[in-house]
């Protein structure tokens, strides 16, 4: 199998891309053959992880022109879903790609590159830190246990385990076009507020993403729900955040 990796070597030389050839073994995921290459190939090889398991999000990237977690990609997999449209563009200067004797493999789009495979998340962890992304006690003393219906937890727990893997946020085509948007992740952990009881700003949540720079900004495309390594839909949670807002204008 031939890995084609787009390298940046950070000190103003590339983009470009390298062939490396591996031998793939069963169960070898796309993290385990770059471990691979850089130590028996190339040791200048640069990459993020740290768990290994799908739980902290570090090694997301764009793997055959979709943005997926490299820990959790299996190389073997990754041919039978080779019909399955890029959802990202892809660097045209990749030369011929074969995706049964392939893999391409770039930097998660709409953030800096850093070097070859490590992007600069700055702005990305910015818009999200921005929206007060925690809970704001509505009852700092509580007597007893806050309770709440099973319902509300269902809603919470459909957004509540994201990883800020930036999975979405680089297969986000409003963020390609508007660097103000504030992105999948962020309005989707917003909303998870929104409908948190126990959150002391209740409907002042919606309030913290007008205009098109937020609520507004989505077109729908989806790409979020599809590439989400966790199956969140930030365009479920969005869609509902237009309803709250055009029914509070209706009462206006």
């Amino acid at each position: 199998m031939r890995l084609k990796v787009r390298r940046n070597a950070g000190d103003g030389y590339g983009p470009y891309w390298e062939d490396f050839d591996i031998e793939v073994k069963k169960g070898m995921t796309v993290l385990d053959a770059l471990f691979l290459i850089r130590h028996r190939q190339d040791d200048s090889l640069s990459f993020r992880y740290s768990c290994r398991g799908a739980v902290c999000g570090s090694c997301a990237m764009t793997i055959n022109g979709r943005p997926r977690l490299a820990c959790r990609t299996q190389i073997s997999l990754l041919q039978e879903d080779d019909k399955l449209p890029p959802l990202v563009p892809i660097s045209v200067q990749r030369g011929p790609f074969d995706p049964r004797v392939e893999v391409l493999i770039e930097p998660l789009p709409n953030m800096p590159v850093l070097k070859d495979l490590i992007v600069d998340q700055t702005e990305f962890f910015r818009k999200y830190r921005s929206l007060q992304p925690w809970l704001l006690q509505r009852y700092p003393e509580l007597e007893r246990e806050n309770i709440m219906s099973k319902e509300t937890e269902t809603e919470l727990d459909r957004y509540a385990t994201c990883i800020l893997c930036a999975a979405c946020y680089g297969a986000c085509p409003v963020n390609s076009e508007n660097e103000e948007y504030l992105g999948p992740a962020a309005l989707a952990k917003l909303y998870r507020f929104r409908i948190d009881p126990r959150d002391s700003l209740g409907g002042e949540r919606l309030d913290q993403a007008p205009g098109p720079s937020g609520w507004l900004g989505c077109r729908f495309h989806t790409n979020c729900f599809k590439v989400c390594p966790k199956a969140i839909p930030p365009n479920l949670a969005i869609g509902k955040a237009r309803q709250e807002m055009k029914g509070r204008e209706g009462r206006a």
